[in-house]
C-alpha cells in the first residue's frame, strides 16, 4: 500500500505531519505494509492535508481530505469517505496544467520519478537543438515573466546570448513576497526538477554556466527542498561539467534572501546576491547586459523556468496554443483571501476575473458579496465586481487599470473599508521602501498623512493625494513606488464611498 502525504507547506501548517506520523504509527501496529511518499500539495488548500491511497493491482489513488490523525484508523481499515481519484475533484479536473503537471503527483526528490513523468524530455531536446534553436524555440512559444510585467521572456534571452562576455549567468527570481502567492513555493517544494531543468536549458540556451536561486528566508521547505535537490541533479549529471554527458557546463547555487521586499525587484536582488545591500539600480545598463557581478544576466521567475521544459517537451506551438491575444500559454493563479475555495488553479489565459472568483472559487468564505479582489500582489490594483467580465490577460488588464503581476489574487467581501486598504499600500511602500529615490521614499510616507488627512474630513487631501500619485507613479525609480498608486487611486476610484464615509463620520 502507498500512502501520498504532502509536505507542501500549506499543509504542514494545517497538520499533514501529525496525520504522516499517525498513519505510521497505527500502520505499524496493524502489522500493515506501508510505503509512505510525502508528495506535493495540488493546490486544493481547503482540502489539505490531502491523502492518497494507492492499493496497487490498477486501482489507481484514492483522494482524501482533510484528514486529520483521528481519522487514521478508518483511514487504513478502508472504511473512511473517499474523494475518488484525485484527478476528478472538479477544482483539479477543470485545470490546463503543463507547469504544474507533476505537482502532488510525483515524489520531489525522486529524479526517476520526474523522469517517468516526462522530466527530462526537454533539456535533451534543448541539448540535441543548439543555441539559436533553443532561444527561437522560446520566442516562439510566446512564453512572457510570470514574476511581473510580463516580458517577453524569449528576447531577454536573446539580448543574454547576444552579449560579449565570457561569463553569463541565469538567476531565478524566488524572492516571493507578493500577498497571496505561492506558486513559486509550490513548485519548488513540490516538483523542484522542473526548476532545475529550466535553468539547465536557459544556461545552454544563452551560454551561461552558472545559475543562482535567491530564496526568501521565509521559506525554510523549499531550501531544504531544493539545495536536496541541486545536490541529486549533481550527483545524477543533470548539472555539473557535462549536463547529461553533453559539451555544456552548467551548475546551480542556492542562495537565501534576507526577508526584505524590495529584493523581489530585479536589481536589488542582484545587489543582494553580490552582498551588497538591497537598493535598486538605475537602468539603464539592463542586468541582460550588465548584471550579477557586471557580466550579461537572465533574471527569470520560478514560474517562467519551470515552464521552460514544458515548452521543450511538447513544442513551442504547443504551448502558444493556449491563451489570449498576447497572452500565449497558462497562467498560475493563486486564488487567496476571503474565498471559499482557494489555492492555485492553473489554466489558459483568457478566463475572466469573475469566472475566477464566483465559478472557480465558490465565491467569499464568509458568504456575504464580493467588494473587491486585488490582483498583482500588495501593489495591484482594486478591480470591483463592475471589472469582472475582464479577462485575464496582460494587455487585458492593462486597459482596465489593472496588472497582473504574480497573478495572486486576494478577495474581499463587503465589509472592507477601501480607505483603510488604500492607506496599508501607502504604508507598506513606505516600510518597505529601499530609500534610494524620493517619490518612494518620501513620497509614500505623505502618502500615508494624506490618506489620514482624508479619514478626518478633509476633502481638499483627495487631489494632493491625485497629485502625489501621479508624482510616484512617474518619478519612482522602481516598480515599489510606481506600482503604489495602482492600489491606492483604484480604492480612490471605484469606492468612492468608503472615502466620503469618513468624511461624514468625521462631521
Amino acid at each position: 500500500m502507498k500512502i501520498y502525504v504532502p509536505m507542501d507547506s500549506a499543509a504542514k501548517a494545517l497538520g499533514a505531519d501529525e496525520v504522516a506520523r499517525a498513519i505510521l504509527q497505527h500502520a505499524g501496529a496493524r502489522g500493515l505494509d506501508v510505503q509512505m511518499i510525502r508528495n506535493g500539495s495540488y493546490g486544493m488548500i481547503w482540502l489539505e492535508p490531502l491523502v492518497e491511497v494507492d492499493l496497487g493491482q490498477g486501482q489507481g489513488r484514492q483522494a482524501y481530505g482533510p484528514v486529520t490523525p483521528a481519522d487514521v484508523p478508518a483511514l487504513l481499515e478502508g472504511k473512511l469517505q473517499s474523494l475518488g481519484p484525485v484527478q476528478e475533484i472538479p477544482f483539479l479536473a477543470g485545470q490546463t496544467r503543463l507547469t504544474f503537471a507533476r505537482c502532488g503527483v510525483i515524489d520531489p526528490l525522486d529524479l526517476d520519478d520526474y523522469e517517468a513523468h516526462g522530466g527530462l524530455v526537454g533539456v535533451k531536446r534543448a541539448i540535441a537543438m543548439g543555441a539559436r534553436d533553443i532561444l527561437q524555440e522560446v520566442v516562439d512559444s510566446g512564453l512572457r515573466g510570470r514574476g511581473g510585467a510580463g516580458f517577453p521572456t524569449g528576447i531577454k534571452w536573446k539580448t543574454v546570448a547576444d552579449a560579449d562576455a565570457a561569463q553569463k549567468y541565469i538567476v531565478c527570481n524566488a524572492d516571493e513576497g507578493d500577498s497571496g502567492t505561492f506558486a513559486d513555493r509550490m513548485i519548488i517544494e513540490g516538483d523542484p526538477f522542473s526548476l532545475i531543468e529550466g535553468m539547465a536549458i536557459a544556461g545552454i540556451g544563452v551560454g551561461a554556466t552558472r545559475g543562482y536561486v535567491y530564496l526568501r528566508s521565509e521559506y525554510p521547505d523549499a531550501i531544504r527542498v531544493l539545495t536536496d535537490a541541486v545536490d541529486i541533479a549533481r550527483a545524477r549529471g543533470l548539472l555539473g561539467p557535462n549536463v547529461l554527458g553533453s559539451p555544456h557546463a552548467f551548475d546551480i547555487e542556492v542562495r537565501t534572501g534576507a526577508g526584505a521586499y524590495v529584493c523581489g525587484e530585479e536589481t536589488a536582488l542582484l545587489n543582494s546576491l553580490e552582498g551588497k545591500r538591497g537598493t535598486v539600480r538605475a537602468k539603464p545598463p539592463l542586468p541582460a547586459l550588465e548584471g550579477f557581478m557586471g557580466k550579461p544576466t537572465v533574471v527569470n521567475n520560478v514560474i517562467s523556468l519551470a515552464t521552460i521544459p514544458v515548452i521543450f517537451e511538447k513544442g513551442a506551438g504547443h504551448y502558444a496554443d493556449f491563451g489570449l491575444g498576447r497572452s500565449r500559454g497558462t497562467v498560475t493563479l493563486q486564488i487567496a483571501g476571503n474565498i471559499k475555495h482557494g489555492g492555485l488553479y492553473e489554466t489558459a489565459f483568457g478566463v475572466t476575473l469573475g469566472q475566477v472568483v464566483n465559478e472557480i472559487g465558490g465565491g467569499t468564505a464568509s458568504g456575504r458579496p464580493v467588494k473587491a479582489v486585488q490582483v498583482g500582489g500588495p501593489l495591484g490594483a482594486y478591480m470591483p465586481v463592475e471589472k469582472f467580465d475582464t479577462p485575464i490577460g496582460y494587455e487585458e488588464f492593462d486597459q482596465q487599470g489593472g496588472l497582473i503581476g504574480h497573478a495572486g489574487l486576494v478577495v474581499f467581501d463587503d465589509t472592507a473599508d477601501m480607505l483603510h486598504m488604500a492607506r496599508f499600500a501607502m504604508e507598506f511602500c513606505a516600510v518597505e521602501s529601499c530609500g534610494k529615490c524620493t517619490p518612494c521614499r518620501i513620497g509614500a510616507v505623505r502618502g500615508v498623512e494624506t490618506i489620514d488627512r482624508i479619514a478626518q474630513g478633509d476633502t481638499a487631501a483627495i487631489e494632493l493625494l491625485t497629485d502625489l500619485c501621479d508624482t510616484m507613479r512617474d518619478g519612482s525609480l522602481c516598480a515599489l513606488g510606481g506600482f503604489t498608486p495602482y492600489p491606492v487611486m483604484s480604492a480612490l476610484t471605484h469606492f468612492p464611498d468608503d472615502f466620503a464615509t469618513q468624511k461624514e463620520a468625521a462631521e
